[in-house]
């Protein structure tokens, strides 16, 4: 196994290269891929930059080039979703392009050529994944977390879901245009601007992938206040706790457990 991690910015990788043992770097393409040792298992972590382009030529080149055989993606999303809160934690099932749209040649959110508008991440991985979200929350979260920032940001209690994440080339910063993006999406939990994108790579490339984001605003009118301060404060170190849960599980060789992996 050779792990892929992908991110679009760098604050949402904060320690993960540090990390590595035995890291090396090299530059291709505009981007960093650090290969390494990551809490036992080989990686290669790279920051995408933003939006669907960036991110799929990143994941290309990670299978490409460098001979990723798994991806993960980790990042930070708007809400999607009245029951998903700032704090909460949406691991994917499936992501869609909501701004995909060649209809009346093909119907509405279908890839052209493909036949597929969703696309289903591995569940297998998917599922050692959200155990390792669960235990993050269950056993890091009140020490990876500071006090302060958890009580900036309201962070109580939060939750796993998982389900449909929708990605587009747009920062989703307006009730109108969510509901929009939610009339003709139904269940959708979480809006970036990536996971689809890795996604359809890795369907046509034949890689199992998986995709998590933190919720780190609404997606309305507010959602800019203070996201970088949430992305460097809160989602970052989610983002390190659940990875390395996650590469300790894999390198151990110990299965996730079903009930807490929330299946």
């Amino acid at each position: 196994m050779r792990l892929g991690i992908i991110s679009a910015l760098h604050e949402e990788q904060q320690g993960l290269v540090d990390a590595m043992e035995g890291a090396s770097t090299l530059i291709h393409g505009m981007r960093d891929y650090t290969h390494g040792k990551l809490f036992g298992i080989d990686a290669v972590c790279v920051l995408s930059r933003i939006g669907k382009v960036a991110a799929a030529t990143t994941a290309t080149m990670l299978v490409e080039k460098f001979g990723v055989t798994h991806i993960l993606f980790t990042g930070v999303a708007g809400a999607g979703d009245s029951g998903v809160q700032v704090g909460d934690i949406v691991v994917a099932e499936s992501l869609v392009q909501y701004d995909m749209d060649a209809s009346p040649l093909f119907p509405r959110f279908e890839v052209p050529l493909t036949g597929q508008s969703h696309f289903t991440s591995d569940s297998h991985l998917s599922n050692e994944v959200a155990s390792a979200v669960h235990h993050f929350l269950d056993r890091d979260f009140d020490k990876a977390i500071d006090a302060a920032e958890r009580q900036v940001f309201r962070l109580k209690r939060p939750r796993v879901h998982r389900g449909l994440i929708g990605s587009g080339d747009r920062f989703v910063s307006c009730r109108t245009h969510l509901s929009e993006i939610n009339a003709g999406l139904p269940g959708l939990l979480a809006v970036e601007m990536e996971g689809a994108a890795v996604a359809q790579v890795c369907f046509e490339l034949g890689v199992p992938f998986a995709v998590i984001r933190t919720i780190s605003d609404n997606a309305n009118e507010d959602a800019a206040t203070d996201f970088m301060r949430f992305v460097k404060s809160v989602a970052a170190r989610y983002a390190f706790h659940i990875v390395k849960r996650y590469c300790l599980t894999v390198s151990e060789g110990v299965q996730p457990s079903m009930e807490s992996a929330g299946v």
